[in-house]
């Protein structure tokens, strides 16, 4: 976790537990605290390599779902247009999550430059 990322480990530290020198301990009393960190916690989230917290990213699917109702009632959702950005995938940083292919080719080429495909 330190060669991770010292400053994380330390603001969770502080935050969770008050310690302000995770040095200042033992190294088993702070390799207990360090272990007992919650799962949001910047560290792990770093560690996972989750770019935010689940209750964010399900928050985020949420207004995805909401946003995908909402275009596919308009005009350009029935004829394929201007479809909604994904927060998620903002969130991600990633440019399309697997779906929202024009045609069966697009999506058989993006399949492939992921598998290593021909």
């Amino acid at each position: 976790m330190i060669a991770s990322d010292e400053g994380a480990l330390c603001c969770d530290m502080m935050e969770t537990y008050r310690i302000p020198s995770y040095r200042a301990l033992p190294a088993r009393q702070a390799a207990l605290f360090a272990y007992g960190l919650r799962e949001d916690s910047r560290i792990r989230r770093k560690l996972s390599g989750a770019p935010t917290g689940l209750d964010t990213m399900l928050l985020a699917m949420i207004a995805d779902g909401v946003n995908l109702l909402v275009w596919l009632n308009t005009r350009d959702g029935m004829e394929n247009r201007n479809r909604p950005k994904s927060v998620l995938d903002m969130l991600r940083g990633s440019d399309q999550s697997g779906g929202g292919f024009s045609t069966p080719e697009a999506f058989e080429a993006w399949r492939a430059s992921l598998i290593g495909g021909e």
